[in-house]
């Protein structure tokens, strides 16, 4: 970054005078134009890594309601712009005992905003003698978070739960705007996913059993997997009922699983180091002479207690 600080490149290094500080004006600078840099896709040969990228969860996420409660999907892949940051990262997030939310967008920002509404529900329920959480309330306290940055904090999420109330099914944009939906996708591959979602055959409809709506909703998934680059890896579902009880399918279906391929592939045993390829020139051997045992003791451990 010493680029950024340094006077010396491009403009004199003037000392400023007067009541106001323009010590960054030549570090705003720099990055106002590294920033028109990275959006100038004709200029392919400069570097853009000057500028740290954020981590992109890229993301087909899904939700349904059915007959006996809510169906949650996502895949794993997070992006870093066109490099593939994590192959198993985790979409859904716990909210409360029965609700939980997928996220798409900035994945510190999917991660640490559920972190904050789960804590605030917890706080909730303590403070109404251990209420069931209602989903309504963890979509308000979610909308007014993301209706108050603007925009900037970049979740996109599908809120899922069961209450008092029967099942739920909210999207919630970054901006703060929600909708109450029977089925809704959202991500880079959301359009994929409702294709699958709204085909005429195989489709969504009501009252669907939690057999055929845990495959429609793997098969959304799987939609966004291939047909979107910013998509892929594993599918990981979670299902949460109407009697409390939630089953968390992680890495349910796995299309991209290489191991079968690499236990078919023979190395050859040329590439294996064996004994005696590297000389020893001399060998020595030193006893501990602190211990008259010639070793560790354990007067020599220190114990240290975990923090928790």
């Amino acid at each position: 970054m010493s680029e950024f600080t340094n006077p010396s490149i491009g403009i004199d290094d003037v000392p400023a005078g007067g009541g106001f500080s323009f010590d960054h004006v030549h570090r705003n600078s720099l990055i106002e134009r590294q920033l028109a840099d990275n959006h100038n896709h004709n200029n392919h040969n400069k570097s853009s890594s000057i500028l740290p990228l954020a981590t992109k969860t890229g993301t087909t996420i899904v939700g349904l309601v059915y007959s006996n409660g809510i169906i949650l999907g996502a895949d794993t892949r997070s992006t870093n712009d066109t490099t593939v940051a994590d192959k198993n990262c985790f979409k859904i997030h716990y909210i409360a005992p029965n609700i939980y939310c997928c996220g798409a967008g900035t994945a510190a920002d999917t991660e640490k905003t559920t972190e904050l509404i789960a804590s605030q529900m917890e706080l909730l329920r303590m403070n109404t003698g251990n209420a069931q959480s209602r989903v309504v309330t963890a979509c308000t306290l979610l909308k007014r978070m993301l209706f108050r940055y603007q925009g900037y904090v970049s979740a996109a999420l599908v809120l899922g739960g069961c209450d008092v109330h029967g099942p739920h099914l909210y999207q919630i944009y970054p901006h703060g705007s929600t909708g109450k939906l029977p089925y809704t996708t959202m991500g880079s591959g959301s359009l994929a996913a409702m294709a699958a979602f709204e085909s005429s055959e195989s489709g969504y409809r009501d009252d669907m059993e939690e057999e055929e709506a845990l495959e429609l909703v793997k098969r959304a998934v799987l939609a966004g997997v291939w047909n979107d680059l910013g998509s892929g890896s594993n599918v990981d579902t979670c299902i949460i009922r109407r009697d409390g009880t939630v089953l968390m399918g992680r890495n349910d279906v796995m299309p991209n699983e290489v191991g079968p391929l690499r236990e078919k592939v023979r190395r050859s045993d040329n590439l294996n180091m064996r004994v005696g390829t590297t000389a020893v020139l001399k060998e020595s051997f030193a006893r501990n002479k602190s211990s008259a045992m010639g070793g560790v003791t354990l007067a020599d451990v220190t114990v240290t207690p975990m923090e928790t």
